[in-house]
């Protein structure tokens, strides 16, 4: 190697930076299933208020505690651009065992689109072979209703 190349090279290193911290209720600190994650998706982004597509993450230990709260992509009214590259980057970044998303739906109906469908797929491929759970993905409309992609079963293989 030439003295020059090795000049050019960068030393890495990855961080997480802690933005700032978030509350939610004590009593929420473990997931026990869907409406306990849809509250604390809506409680810690907002996302029922929210006037476009917000797609956000929560990261889970073994014990299905929250490790991290994350925004993963900020779209328009009717759709959020999410690719698994960027949401099991974040993942393996805080060691997760698990892994829950959850987007809004402006329109206020949490009713699943074909592209949530593809993408919880997608979400479930690039989740098996990183060896990260998918635990559930959860769409909110208004009023904090919601729709589980674990409780309609779409998380089956």
């Amino acid at each position: 190697m030439t003295e020059e190349l090795k000049k050019s090279m960068p030393l890495l290193s990855l961080k997480v930076v802690r933005e700032n911290a978030c509350g939610y209720e004590e009593t929420a600190r473990r997931i026990t299933g869907p409406d306990d994650a849809a509250k604390i998706l809506d409680h810690v982004f907002a996302l029922s208020e929210m006037a476009e597509e917000v797609m956000c993450m929560v990261t889970l230990d073994t014990q299905n505690q929250p490790t991290g709260f994350w925004i993963i992509s900020i779209g328009s009214l009717n759709e959020s651009i999410v690719h698994p590259r960027e949401v099991f980057k974040r993942a393996m970044l805080v060691n997760s065992y698990g892994i829950i998303l959850g987007h809004n739906h402006p329109s206020g109906d949490p009713s699943f689109s074909p592209q949530d469908r593809n993408l919880i797929q997608r979400l479930l491929e690039a989740g098996k072979i990183m060896g990260i759970r998918l635990m559930d993905f959860i769409a909110v409309g208004a009023g904090g209703n919601h729709e589980s992609a674990s409780r309609q079963g779409l998380l089956s293989p």
